[in-house]
C-alpha cells in the first residue's frame, strides 16, 4: 500500500506497517564508534539515520539513502541486524551496519534543517539513546549483541 505525504510517499506493508530502513554506521570494522545525527525534532538528541521506503526501492536502498541525506556519508552497506517494529508508531524498520568510508563536507539535511552529525562510543550512544529514543536503543543493543559475537567468532578463527 502507499500513501501520499507531502514531499514524500509512505509505503505500507500487508499488515498496515510503515516501512522504514535505517542504518548504525560504524568508523571501521572494529565497531567501537557509531556515528548518529542530530533528531529534526530536537537538535540535542540523537538518533540513528532512517526513514521511510519510497516506491520501487528496497530496504538497502533506502537504508544507503537515509544516510547520504541525513549523515552525509557514504560507505559500504554490511549485514542486516533484523527489521524492528514499532507498535506505537506502527512502523517497521530494517537495520543495517555500513562502514563508513566518506563524509561529506555538505549534505541535504545539514543544509536544510541544520542537522549534525557526531561519533560516539557505544557507551555515550546507549546514554544518548536511554532516554528519548529506545527504539533505536533496541538497535544498539542487537548491534553490541551480534558485533560481540563476531568477533569473539573471528578471534576464534585467527587462533585455529
Amino acid at each position: 500500500m502507499v500513501k501520499e505525504k507531502p514531499n514524500s510517499t509512505r509505503i505500507y506493508d500487508q499488515d498496515g506497517y510503515r516501512q522504514r530502513a535505517a542504518c548504525i554506521c560504524v568508523k571501521n570494522e572494529s565497531e567501537t564508534e557509531v556515528l548518529m545525527v542530530s533528531s529534526s525534532r530536537n537538535s540535542d538528541q540523537w538518533i540513528f539515520p532512517g526513514g521511510g521506503l519510497e516506491p520501487d526501492e528496497t530496504s538497502t536502498m533506502a537504508a544507503i539513502r537515509e544516510v547520504t541525506e541525513e549523515a552525509g556519508v557514504r560507505g559500504k552497506l554490511g549485514r542486516c541486524l533484523g527489521t524492528f517494529e514499532n507498535q506505537e508508531r506502527k512502523h517497521r524498520t530494517a537495520v543495517y551496519v555500513m562502514i563508513v568510508t566518506e563524509e561529506l563536507a555538505e549534505w541535504d539535511d545539514a543544509r536544510n534543517i541544520g542537522r549534525k552529525r557526531k561519533w560516539f562510543n557505544l557507551e555515550e550512544a546507549v546514554e544518548q539513546l536511554a532516554v528519548h529514543k529506545p527504539s533505536h536503543l533496541n538497535y544498539l543493543n542487537n548491534f553490541r549483541a551480534n558485533s560481540k559475537m563476531n568477533h569473539e567468532t573471528d578471534n576464534g578463527a585467527e587462533t585455529s
